[in-house]
């Protein structure tokens, strides 16, 4: 079975993938692209996701023997950073952070990686947006009748393609914003 879907927040791409690894599935495949194959399967699996920046190759190794030894398979996973997928039968065992600090550095991670991405796209919006504005069509806004809305309508799905970083800020933020909760309740702890 293919499933496709986008996320944002990877604490939401996590739940989605368990239940549907709680539904009897496990999942074998996951694309860049954001397709995700799972098979059917008689036993129960549990899986779970971590941020990391770049790892040299020695460390990256070393990352993954860990979990290995603990019974992890990964899914996805790169050393020049980003989200890898961890997944493993149920066996009650199931969070891959074992105490508050690394789950501290988890979310630290993840306000990094937020923000990153927040302040390209909002540099990727000024950049489409400082000199031109959403609408291109010289002289849409002195066009009248149906010349006017032919023009809008025509031009609506470009300038909404344009607020993208935009919207792709918005995203980011709210991820940095959450994972930063996150963080500063362990800390107070």
């Amino acid at each position: 079975m293919k499933k496709c879907n986008t996320f944002f927040d990877i604490e939401k791409e996590e739940k989605w993938l368990n239940d549907h690894l709680q539904k009897g599935y496990r999942c074998t495949n996951i694309s860049g692209l954001g397709i995700y194959t799972f098979e059917k399967t008689d036993k129960r699996y549990v899986m779970r996701l971590d941020y990391q920046d770049y790892l040299s190759k020695n460390r990256f190794v070393e990352y993954k023997v860990i979990y290995e030894d603990f019974g992890w398979n990964c899914i996805k996973g790169s050393q020049f950073g980003g989200k890898h997928y961890w997944q493993k039968e149920d066996d009650n065992q199931n969070e891959i952070f074992s105490d508050r600090q690394s789950t501290s550095n988890y979310y630290k991670r993840l306000m990094d990686y937020s923000s990153s991405f927040a302040i390209l796209s909002l540099i990727f919006s000024y950049m489409i947006l400082k000199d031109s504005g959403l609408y291109l069509t010289e002289g849409l806004w002195n066009m009248k009748g149906s010349l006017f809305w032919k023009a809008f309508l025509f031009e609506t799905p470009f300038a909404l393609l344009r607020l993208l970083p935009v919207f792709m800020f918005v995203f980011f933020g709210i991820s940095f914003y959450k994972a930063y909760r996150k963080y500063s309740l362990l800390k107070e702890k």
